[in-house]
């Protein structure tokens, strides 16, 4: 397996991970807000979070940024409560960008910071970090792609085949995460 292709595995791998679900929490909630026929909209979503996450992880992996884990371990989950909050009281517009793709791009610059530790144990040997770096994150966004699909499908049930409203879909399924963020903030103790 080439250099490329074992990176990019690692990004889809990172993503996917059921032991570390943050990141499909995180990218479930913000596709909640939208039906599936506004797949668009839910790709920019998880782009600009893919952007965010790829940020940090380059300036932590180049030792540019050093933050505490165990407080990126804590403020990861807070960052899926807040999103879950603003989707249950109802996304804001602020100078005409809604409030949620502000979300995902800033909220995936914290979560970047979570995978950077071990990213730069794996970068140690390398000569150039920027093709591993590029390769990882090609990975993240394939595999937050597989998330998008998948949640989407899934919302088709309920959304046209049992007539639920995409308001009050949202919101259960924005309170779900919630509930989940919530544990897992409280399990992260990092005070």
């Amino acid at each position: 397996m080439g250099q490329f292709e074992l990176y990019f595995q690692l990004g889809i791998t990172h993503i996917l991970d059921l032991a570390g679900f943050d990141h499909i929490l995180f990218v479930v909630v913000l596709c909640s807000l939208y039906p599936p026929a506004q797949w668009k909209k839910i790709l920019l979503l998880v782009t600009a979070f893919t952007i965010g996450h790829s940020v940090t992880l380059a300036l932590a992996t180049l030792k540019l940024i050093n933050v505490n884990g165990a407080l990126v371990e804590f403020l990861i989950p807070l960052t899926i409560a807040i999103t879950a909050i603003s989707n249950i009281r109802k996304p804001k517009v602020a100078n005409g960008l809604q409030l949620n793709y502000l979300f995902a791009f800033f909220f995936g610059l914290i979560h970047g910071l979570g995978f950077s530790n071990y990213l730069k144990a794996l970068l140690g040997n390398e000569a150039s970090i920027l093709n591993p770096l590029f390769a990882f994150n090609i990975g993240l966004e394939a595999g937050q792609l597989v998330i998008v699909a998948s949640f989407l499908i899934l919302s088709l049930l309920p959304l046209i085949w049992l007539k639920v409203k995409q308001r009050d879909w949202t919101i259960v399924i924005s309170s779900i995460v919630l509930g989940m963020s919530l544990m897992m903030m409280i399990e992260t103790k990092f005070w």
